[in-house]
């Protein structure tokens, strides 16, 4: 395993634009970050770190791997969608970006610097738009799914054309590439959704914040 993600890595590097891509993004967010004045206090990095975790974990139960990228995952989406819920949009773009970078190391398929962006860290920065639909969650994963979505597409057509089968349009060819994974991922996250006790998970983690900083006075 450590000599996998130590090829992994190799690739990375192998493509040093990628990583000032990534470097410059990091900026980017920090400084949009700081201009919405998010305080990282402890019990949020806390909690994104678990959800952080139980994001990787689920990711590796893949019901489906394409061939070029992409997977129909147990809900691995549902913690950051957590996340975007409970902290708002900033945070989860904060969080989406992360597992971003996490991914890539853990599942690298680099053709240019900018693939890298639309197939890493902007589509899981995407997820964060869940957040601007707190009261009506089912809705804010479907709007984040379609923030994803659309990077995907974008990478697809872009850089992916030429996987496309002999007389077939790459816009047709990405829609359906895409769609085939990331529908079924959506459907699977909104029934557990459904199913899940959501709100009294986020009221959970509002209560462990407030105990967390009372103890700490």
């Amino acid at each position: 395993m450590e000599a996998a993600f130590s090829k992994n890595i190799a690739m990375i590097f192998e493509q040093p634009t990628s990583v000032f891509a990534l470097v410059a993004m990091v900026a980017l967010i920090l400084a949009f970050a700081y201009i919405k004045k998010v305080k990282l206090n402890t019990p949020m990095m806390i909690h994104i770190s678990l959800m952080l975790a139980l994001t990787v974990i689920l990711h590796t139960f893949r019901l489906y791997h394409m061939p070029q990228g992409g997977s129909v995952t147990l809900g691995a989406m549902i913690p950051l969608l957590l996340i975007a819920f409970r902290y708002g949009p900033v945070v989860g773009y904060l969080a989406g970006f992360t597992y971003g970078l996490l991914n890539l190391l853990q599942d690298p398929y680099i053709l240019h610097p900018v693939q890298v962006l639309f197939d890493y860290p902007l589509p899981y920065m995407a997820l964060g738009l869940a957040g601007y639909f707190k009261d009506r969650m089912l809705l804010g994963a479907i709007v984040g799914s379609c923030g994803r979505f659309i990077c995907h597409f974008i990478s697809g057509v872009v850089f992916f054309a030429s996987y496309a089968p002999p007389g077939t349009s790459p816009y047709w060819y990405s829609l359906v590439f895409n769609a085939t994974y990331l529908l079924p991922e959506l459907m699977i996250c909104l029934l557990i959704l459904r199913v899940l006790p959501v709100k009294r998970l986020l009221l959970q983690m509002r209560n462990s914040e407030n105990y967390v900083s009372g103890y700490g006075r």
